[in-house]
């Protein structure tokens, strides 16, 4: 791949249709029937079907397959906050991620507030709309009260991405990592290097999947959280540690499990080299890693390594999982993304990584082969077998946990119906309306 330059980028986003995505129709529009249809006077009846039956918006509008993407613009990837307005080039890049790898369309929404009550109150009149809410770049602690009380308010699937995006992937990644280093996940030891809203979702679902509290230390950028800190939020709390530790370093000695969502640079390998045999490394911080990928390779050769960078192996993307969770609540019409659900997507995503992996996608990453091991611990984004796995996993357990309004009982037909809905998706994507940019 090309290194991306800001020409590269500015080109791509003003060439012709300006941003990344558009409104089309989905009904006929050429005779004046098909007009009257459409909007006056034949409109008249579905809403009064609607008026009756709430429930039928899902059967009579685009209600059924459309996501609102809403960020406030405070903590866009690693820009920080840059505003509702100069994050937008995010959020149509999220809609076209929806569209093309899980055929959910999507709204996005900027808006201009910071106030948490302000943007509940916003995000609950304009529910209705929408058959699920995608919270997006918005900064911690405010971002955690935000969906709890959105969640609480609301009968539709909200999730804030930057939180369970991220625990979705690297807890698969845990799992597969686990397996291989032939560690049980109830002796890690973890450390975690940051303490923003992906550190702490991630670290509560790994406690979810085995990891325990006494066995965690996290570390903000003013040290490590301790019960004897009187400067930290309650979301911090929750991970306050007893132990006698006053650093990073000191955190790492002997740890099983990196997890770093800070900043740059912020290990070394001295700290490396201190950790325990077979040590999982998840270095996340954007663009840059904790670790760079040469240096830690070159510390250790035990040694399982994770980015969110395209460029090395093990990529943490979060494309793994939002467009087919999302798809997945959907198809049922579930009322939350729980708990349940977002483990199943982890545990979904980890199996799939054990599967044989097809030429195409090998040949899509420009490598012969892919198979399970330490450089392949999670799939690749570009793996079409994602849709079925993933949004199946999730389906399944809304309609397990109580939270589906649908049931599917022909699962087969349904994963069929999902690989055959985006082979087909993209191809139609590809050959109707993309038109290469010459650089």
């Amino acid at each position: 791949m090309p290194k991306i330059t800001k020409e590269h980028a500015l080109k791509y986003h003003s060439t012709g249709r300006k941003g990344k995505v558009e409104v089309i129709p989905t009904k006929p529009f050429n005779t004046q029937f098909d007009l009257s249809l459409a909007y006056t006077p034949g409109v008249a009846f579905p809403c009064k079907e609607i008026e009756k039956n709430p429930a039928d918006a899902y059967k009579y509008t685009a209600r059924a397959n459309l996501v609102a993407v809403i960020s406030n613009g405070t903590a866009v990837l690693g820009l920080g906050d840059i505003g509702a307005l100069a994050g937008k080039p995010v959020m149509e890049g999220k809609g076209l991620l929806f569209k093309v790898f899980g055929d959910v369309d999507v709204f996005d929404i900027e808006v201009d507030e910071k106030d948490v009550d302000k943007m509940v109150e916003f995000c609950t009149k304009i529910a209705p709309t929408f058959g699920g809410i995608n919270l997006e770049d918005i900064k911690a602690p405010e971002c955690f009260e935000i969906e709890e009380r959105l969640k609480k308010n609301l009968d539709i699937p909200v999730f804030h991405d930057d939180q369970h995006g991220t625990a979705i992937i690297t807890g698969a990644g845990l799992l597969n990592a686990l397996e291989i280093s032939g560690k049980k996940i109830e002796d890690v030891k973890l450390v975690v290097c940051g303490a923003g809203s992906g550190a702490i979702s991630c670290t509560k679902l790994y406690v979810a999947l085995g990891i325990r509290k006494e066995n965690i230390v996290m570390v903000d950028s003013k040290g490590v959280i301790t019960k004897k800190r009187t400067d930290i939020n309650k979301y911090k709390a929750g991970f306050a540690t007893d132990r006698n530790i006053s650093s990073l370093a000191e955190a790492c000695v002997g740890a099983d499990l990196f997890l770093g969502l800070s900043v740059a640079d912020r290990m070394t390998s001295e700290m490396l080299a201190s950790m325990a045999p077979n040590p999982i490394v998840f270095a996340m911080a954007n663009p840059n890693p904790e670790i760079t990928y040469e240096l830690a390779m070159s510390t250790r050769d035990d040694l399982i390594f994770a980015t969110g960078r395209s460029d090395y192996p093990n990529q943490i993307n979060n494309l793994l999982g939002f467009p087919f969770i999302f798809r997945g609540a959907l198809d049922v019409m579930a009322s939350d993304i729980n708990e349940e659900m977002k483990m199943a997507a982890s545990y979904a995503l980890a199996e799939l990584a054990k599967e044989p992996v097809p030429d195409e996608v090998a040949k899509a990453y420009n490598v012969d082969k892919l198979e399970f091991g330490r450089d392949y611990i999670i799939p690749k984004p570009l793996d079409l077998r994602l849709i079925s796995c993933v949004a199946t996993a999730v389906a399944k357990a809304a309609i397990d946990s109580g939270v589906a309004r649908v049931k599917i009982t022909d699962w087969d037909a349904y994963k069929k119906n999902l690989d055959d809905r985006v082979r087909k998706h993209i191809l139609d994507i590809a050959s109707v309306c993309i038109k290469p940019i010459e650089y």
